[in-house]
């Protein structure tokens, strides 16, 4: 095995380019893209999915309990969720990268469709967590393994295009997500009527619409279920993952070394647990341990998550005479600075949009409703702000993933990361800096907030495939993406941290910063200086 298929350079590999006139090469090559699209789109309409009904499902099943304590909740099973995507990136990376990109999807889509629907069914808080976690692995693994086929399917010269769909198709997901929420609303009352002609009772129709009908938009997760068979009838094999498993660098990977991501798991479920854990009065003793935590907890993920691949090279290794995977390994901890600090950007600021509007709408309906007259105010309509934050910012997103990526080809990879930080900082700090009401001004920052914040996501599947070679490209950029989940979900439940410290306005000259989210949500974009500093490290 040449030494440059150790150390993974993108000069490594022979550009493989579709041949136009072999119509079975060109119709594979346009079905894996299909595919690819598909479950990206459909993998970020479930993440968004919770994000819009979560608060309702917590209401239904927590019925008297206190808000901090729901809101407490909804943080846990976000983090869970985020830390289960980290986990399902590795283990079905590896997957991939041992029985092939099209087989392991296929599991990985069948897996998040499925436990997502289940989730309508839920009768507890922590079944939902339960569940969430398990469908949250399978959409870890959908990206890896989608971008592994795509950009091992397509030409080099595609790749820019090819990387901004990657990061739009998801946000097209949260678009559908939105859009399918201000329908569901309006009609809810017929589909419930539906329902009682059809024979349904009236007690499980009512619990199947009730609180914003959250069951059943959870319950239209399963529909991606169908693009399992899609996948297997029509998606070919990537040529270049088969010409390795020919070539036997793909039977390095061995099952037993999986255990090392259960060990890997057990460090975020620490860093939860003392996070969420209930503590009427913490100390600064308590503050100590959940921070000292916290850094055992990331370190002992690092380890877990990192075991099979270090196990996967060594027996390379030992099989080629050569020693030289240490780069490769250094690589993926970079990488997954790079994607973490953009994930907990994101899930700290743009991904509280939708719910920070829809609080600034609920005060403007309450004061609106208090000087009109009882009977004028049964007649007033309240907006639906968190349905509309969330399309303008999905909208702002597939624009944004779309020209991240081709950025990265005109300034160059570092350059265009960099002007990406710049430009997310600024952005976040308008959006919940610069309104203090519901309207069109609030949606036009949401708009320009979604395109700066979610432009990582076309900048990475154009950078990361680069980094690595076939034989590991799955592992190492399913890895470097998730694994910044799990930075995400520690910021999530800071935030709930930190919004329960800052009660207060702050005023800052002429600029008062609001107490809760728009006091909170600005410190997070910050975050990118650290980027900037990063990225100077990159190749």
């Amino acid at each position: 095995m040449a030494r440059a298929e150790i150390t993974a350079q993108p000069s490594a590999e022979p550009v493989l380019k579709a041949d136009p006139g072999d119509p079975a090469t060109s119709r594979g090559a346009w079905m894996a893209l299909a595919a690819a699209l598909l479950g990206w789109m459909f993998d970020g309409a479930e993440m968004g999915i919770f994000s819009l009904v979560g608060g309702k499902a917590m209401e239904a099943l927590m019925p008297g309990v206190a808000k901090g304590e729901r809101d407490m909740w909804f943080n846990i099973i976000m983090a869970s969720f985020l830390v289960g995507a980290a986990t399902g990136g590795v283990l079905f990376g590896w997957l991939g990268d041992r029985i092939g990109r099209v087989r392991a999807m296929t599991l990985s889509v069948l897996t998040y469709a499925l436990f997502t629907g289940l989730c309508g069914f839920a009768g507890e808080a922590w079944q939902i967590g339960v569940l969430r976690f398990i469908a949250s692995l399978g959409m870890g693994g959908e990206w890896s393994l989608g971008v592994a086929l795509v950009m091992e399917v397509w030409p080099n010269r595609s790749r820019a295009f090819m990387a901004g769909l990657i990061g739009a198709a998801a946000n097209v997901g949260y678009l559908l997500v939105g859009c399918v929420g201000l329908v569901l609303l309006t009609w809810l009352e017929s589909v419930r009527g539906g329902m009682l002609a059809v024979g349904v009772s009236e007690q499980a129709a009512e619990s199947l619409v009730g609180f914003s009908g959250w069951r059943l938009m959870m319950i239209l997760g399963t529909l991606p279920a169908l693009l399992t068979f899609f996948i297997r009838m029509f998606v070919p094999e990537s040529k270049k993952w088969e010409q390795e498993r020919e070539r036997g660098s793909t039977g390095h990977w061995a099952t037993q070394d999986l255990l090392g991501v259960l060990v890997g798991l057990a460090g975020p479920a620490l860093i939860i647990t003392l996070w969420a854990w209930p503590v009427s009065n913490p100390s600064t003793l308590w503050t100590a341990v959940q921070i000292t935590g916290t850094i055992v907890g990331l370190a002992i993920a690092t380890v877990g998550y990192t075991y099979p691949v270090i196990r996967f090279f060594q027996r390379q290794a030992a099989a080629s005479g050569l020693q030289n995977w240490k780069p490769t390994l250094g690589r993926m901890l970079l990488a997954a600075c790079l994607s973490g600090v953009a994930l907990l950007g994101t899930w700290g600021t743009t991904q509280q949009a939708p719910t920070w509007a829809n609080d600034l709408s609920e005060v403007e309906f309450k004061a609106q409703q208090a000087r009109l007259s009882p009977a004028e105010a049964v007649q007033l309509v309240k907006p639906m702000a968190k349905e509309h934050t969330l399309i303008w910012l999905s909208v702002g997103a597939i624009v944004g993933t779309i020209l991240a990526a081709f950025a990265g080809d005109w300034f160059g990879r570092r350059p265009a990361y960099f002007l990406l930080c710049c430009l997310s900082m600024l952005s976040v700090w308008m959006l919940f800096l610069g309104n203090n009401q519901f309207g069109p001004g609030l949606l036009w920052w949401a708009f320009i907030a979604g395109t700066c914040t979610a432009s990582f996501y076309g900048w990475l599947p154009l950078y990361l495939p680069e980094l690595f070679h076939t034989n590991v490209r799955a592992t190492g950029q399913g890895f470097s993406f998730n694994y910044g989940r799990i930075l995400a979900a520690v910021g999530v439940l800071q935030l709930g941290n930190l919004l329960k410290v800052m009660t207060d306005d702050v005023q800052l000259g002429t600029i008062t910063l609001e107490h809760g989210r728009p006091w909170a949500c600005p410190l997070i974009p910050l975050i990118p200086v650290v980027r900037m500093f990063v990225i100077s490290f990159a190749p």
